[in-house]
């Protein structure tokens, strides 16, 4: 028992001895690093763990170290950038774990915070230099530092260190912050980070279209087809001419040939713009595969008054004349049959010369059109290549 309490004797001297040290560190103005060092020291041993001595003068020394860095850099030193913001990084870690200790109860359960007020008034000033930090990690593409700085700028939000602070409302730049990390979680290609602070992101509207498709992008890794399509939608009508945004909601519709309700994409994207290129060509397809020949046929045109050089546009329109014909009774109506045929003459012809290499297309159709036609000579050369 007396050789037990002659070690903790020894022990505790020995602490006491490395705080003094580090304090007389701290007075004299240099060597901040060695005195960090005697209190992580100190934290190896788990009996130091909830000593809030010890973390108060590491919470010292890496302060000093900050403002001797900072110092230097105010007077136009060249100085280690990234080693301020590392140093920031650690004051905040070392600041909230202080916090932690310092408000646990005492003996009577009462909670007497000894440190918080002034640390979290100090720590408030360094906070913008964690976004600042995040930023330099951007731009050095080191997406995965740079997400743990804007974290950290987010997260004193929730943490009881700044009760009272409430940054989600007060701070403007919480939602560019949150865009940045759903940038670098996307850059990482890791979809959980990416939604992590998506909803908080939102606040950034300058950026929301991004948020938008870096939302939509983790959806679809995570193989979540409702929130795709949510998410899709909300692009789609905050920007509906984006190049992102249309495409990929008509895909979710036509790739499990659910036409109907890729129709209602195409008629809320031409409300917009009723002369745009893409829309007007997605109607034609939509049409055509909903059997709306007739439909198919007058968006197909209109799409040609406005590009001439649209070779899909030509086979639609070819494709919708041929189906057309296929309807009318041939008993009654042979006329109006062949007129449909050489309506759909010059479209194929014209999607021949725009893409001579799709003969798989054009060489079926325009083999019915000269048959039809009786045009022996283009018949017979459509007959050679197809045996060939």
């Amino acid at each position: 028992m007396t050789t037990c309490l002659m070690v903790l004797a020894v022990a505790g001297y020995a602490q006491r001895r490395q705080i003094g040290d580090a304090r007389t560190i701290l007075l004299r103005g240099k060597e901040f690093d060695k005195a960090e060092k005697m209190m992580t020291d100190l934290l190896k041993d788990t009996t130091n763990q909830n000593n809030k001595r010890i973390y108060d003068i590491w919470l010292q020394a890496v302060e000093k170290q900050y403002a001797q860095l900072n110092e230097k850099m105010y007077i136009k030193e060249k100085v280690d950038t990234a080693k301020l913001f590392t140093l920031t990084q650690r004051i905040f870690m070392v600041a909230e774990r202080l916090d932690s200790i310092d408000m646990q109860p005492d003996k009577k359960g009462k909670v007497s915070p000894e440190y918080r007020k002034d640390n979290a008034k100090r720590l408030s000033g360094y906070r913008p230099n964690l976004f600042y930090g995040g930023a330099y990690y951007v731009r050095k593409q080191n997406f995965s530092k740079a997400y743990d700085f804007f974290e950290m700028y987010i997260d004193c939000d929730r943490q009881p260190l700044f009760e009272g602070y409430e940054f989600e409302n007060t701070d403007s730049r919480m939602g560019e912050a949150a865009y940045w990390a759903t940038y670098c979680g996307y850059r990482m290609d890791d979809p959980m980070l990416c939604l992590r602070y998506a909803d908080l992101a939102r606040r950034d509207t300058s950026k929301l279209e991004y948020t938008l498709q870096y939302m939509t992008e983790s959806w679809r890794k995570l193989s979540n087809d409702s929130l795709y399509r949510q998410t899709l939608w909300e692009g789609f009508r905050l920007n509906p001419k984006s190049p992102y945004f249309f495409p990929r909601l008509m895909d979710s519709y036509t790739s499990n040939g659910d036409f109907v309700e890729a129709d209602k994409v195409v008629d809320e994207a031409l409300q917009t713009d009723s002369l745009h290129e893409l829309f007007l060509y997605a109607k034609s397809n939509i049409m055509l595969n909903l059997q709306r020949f007739a439909d198919c046929l007058r968006y197909s045109e209109r799409l040609l008054e406005r590009n001439a050089e649209l070779s899909d546009a030509y086979y639609n329109a070819g494709i919708a004349c041929l189906n057309i014909a296929q309807r009318i009774d041939s008993r009654k109506y042979k006329k109006q049959i062949k007129r449909m045929y050489q309506r759909a003459l010059p479209y194929m012809e014209a999607y021949r010369r725009l893409e001579p290499s799709q003969k798989d297309k054009w060489g079926p159709a325009l083999y019915r059109i000269y048959f039809n036609l009786n045009m022996g000579k283009q018949f017979d050369e459509i007959d050679k290549i197809l045996k060939k």
